[in-house]
């Protein structure tokens, strides 16, 4: 069964055609951005053959997908000879809501729901449902199965899920913690628990997936007990843009003092905050790892200051599990910066975290332990697979058909 993967943005697609019938074996990978602007960009990766690369208007969704179905069968850059080989679609969909507890194979009803949840991932949600429809349009009768970011989370006791707010606000608006990141956390966690020769239905784990996005899962016996991302993708760490838990009472202030209004408050904590906002425009954490080396203020901030942050919610993390088997660390960041992982790692010897640091430094973009052999707590380095997850439940799905 081949098994296209889609994830859609606002203004962006990133797919990947996966052959589960051989090993879940990668076919082709790539993304469009700048969708409805004026002038897109269209990257094409087939395996075994040279990158394609094109700038040109891509009007919308519909007209998106069909470059990449159109690429993916071409006689000089496809991989596939017809688009009948094409077995299923699975999609990545931001939120789930309360809704939504696993994946689910996508109809009429599925749909009015996914719309439904509009108002609680009104950047994403929108986005997702146009990849479905727009897929419908051009292949119908290809099954489609959605996978939720949210889904994993929804193990999460209400102590851990509730806000301090009236209760009513839960009970007709259904504001309460969601968590995101979950296909990755729900990736990770098993994964690293076979790393280190442990039963993940026996285990305290402590799931770190940093990047310019970042979030904590906390995931007891294989299931997500909290988590730091909130209501929204904003709560919780220090992330490119975003600002992570702040005192409300400052969004409050700056708007007052700036005039802001809702959207343009929105916009401030989404993509004017974060190490962007500390730096004054340094994102990359390559970039404020040589910046403060350098001996620059912000970028020595930005990146003790991301350190600390996870390593608070470590600590909060062991503390609300009972303890700790493993601390792993996955994500663009997590995977790559080893200097980041050994600050975040510096003073967690009383957890029973030992830092193996020559093991920590030749450790980039790949799977293996960086704790030291004697370690309590065993800490790893695991790389994420999100399309891979969304390509088995999606096979797992149709083929029940």
């Amino acid at each position: 069964m081949k098994v296209l993967v889609l994830n859609c943005g606002s203004s962006s697609i990133k797919y990947q055609l996966i052959d589960m019938d051989k090993g879940a074996s990668l076919l082709a990978k790539g993304l469009l951005e700048r969708i409805g602007l004026e002038m897109g960009e269209f990257t094409h990766k087939p395996v075994g053959k040279d990158k394609y690369y094109v700038k040109q208007p891509i009007a919308d969704h519909k007209a998106g997908i069909k470059m990449v179905l159109d690429a993916l069968v071409d006689e000089k850059i496809g991989v596939i000879k017809s688009l009948t080989e094409i077995n299923a679609c699975g999609h990545r969909v931001a939120h789930g809501g309360e809704v939504f507890k696993s994946s689910v194979l996508v109809g009429e009803k599925e749909k009015e729901q996914i719309r439904a949840l509009f108002a609680l991932a009104p950047l994403h949600n929108p986005a997702n449902l146009q990849g479905i429809e727009a897929m419908e349009a051009i292949l119908p009768g290809v099954p489609q199965v959605a996978v939720f970011d949210t889904s994993f989370h929804q193990t999460m006791p209400e102590k851990a899920y509730l806000y301090a707010i009236p209760y009513e606000y839960y009970q007709t608006d259904k504001i309460r913690r969601y968590g995101f990141h979950g296909t990755s956390h729900r990736f990770v966690a098993p994964k690293a628990a076979k790393m280190a020769g442990m039963d993940i239905n026996n285990s305290k784990i402590i799931s770190c997936h940093l990047g310019s996005g970042a979030s904590i899962c906390a995931v007891k016996n294989g299931q997500s007990v909290d988590t730091s991302m909130g209501f929204t993708p904003v709560e919780g760490l220090i992330m490119g843009s975003r600002c992570g838990d702040l005192d409300l009472g400052v969004l409050l202030y700056i708007a007052e003092k700036e005039n802001m209004g809702i959207k343009e408050m929105n916009n401030f904590i989404n993509k004017d905050c974060g190490l962007k906002g500390i730096t004054g425009g340094v994102v990359d954490m390559r970039d404020i790892m040589a910046g403060k080396r350098e001996g620059k203020q912000r970028e020595t901030y930005a990146f003790d200051m991301f350190a600390y942050r996870v390593k608070k919610y470590i600590g909060a993390y062991a503390a609300a599990m009972g303890g700790v088997d493993i601390i792993l660390f996955t994500g663009g960041i997590g995977e790559n910066a080893w200097w980041q992982r050994q600050e975040i790692c510096e003073g967690l010897e009383f957890l029973g975290a030992e830092m193996d640091k020559e093991a920590n430094e030749k450790m980039a973009g790949q799977d293996g332990i960086i704790s030291k052999p004697d370690s309590r707590v065993k800490i790893l380095s695991v790389t994420t697979d999100e399309e891979l997850v969304i390509a088995q439940d999606t096979y797992s799905i149709v083929k029940q058909l």
